[in-house]
């Protein structure tokens, strides 16, 4: 890789993770029922950062973990956030080897999908440990982990994913973002 695309991969990265810090702090768009929380695009830095490599989208990853840390979110919400860190590791190596998917719109919808089960499952996983270590919430099991943050996970996910592609896709036209771009 070229001196001057490690640069803008750099700068880019540094750009995604101001947002993905601010986003969770100022968005408007917030709503918390136990230990779910749904911020309105609060995944689009990291579903972007994963569009360009694995290294950025790391870099995004851990910048939005320390921006629901630093707005103040539960302990729960801040370890859900960490635990993104699956879906987008496998996404952003996938991409980085299967960079073509991204203009094929069924199987970006059904790689978006797969995305969004990890996703639900690896925060399902973390709400499941704070579960049956005692913590309190409101409702049964399968409605608290299974509902709200699996498969609401799951929706929101894709609600943030379609936002990135949105956004990537006028993006990538009009700068030149190193490795993978969409021409859809």
């Amino acid at each position: 890789m070229k001196s001057n695309e490690k640069i803008q991969k750099m700068c880019v990265a540094a750009l995604l993770c101001a947002i993905g810090i601010l986003i969770p702090i100022i968005s408007p768009v917030k709503v918390q029922l136990g230990p779910m929380s749904f911020t309105l695009a609060s995944h689009v830095a990291v579903f972007i950062a994963m569009f360009i490599s694995p290294a950025v989208a790391l870099t995004v990853e851990v910048g939005t973990t320390l921006g629901f840390l630093l707005a103040g979110f539960p302990p729960v919400v801040v370890l859900r956030a960490a635990a993104q860190i699956f879906f987008v590791m496998a996404g952003a190596f996938y991409l980085a080897k299967r960079p073509q998917i991204m203009d094929n719109f069924g199987k970006i919808t059904l790689f978006g999908l797969i995305l969004g089960a990890i996703h639900g499952a690896a925060e399902a996983l973390v709400v499941t440990a704070f579960w049956f270590s005692g913590a309190s919430y409101e409702g049964s099991f399968v409605y608290v982990v299974v509902g709200l943050v699996g498969v609401g996970t799951l929706v929101h996910s894709m609600v943030d994913y379609y936002i990135a592609l949105f956004i990537w896709k006028a993006v990538s036209k009009a700068a030149r973002i190193p490795n993978v771009s969409y021409k859809g």
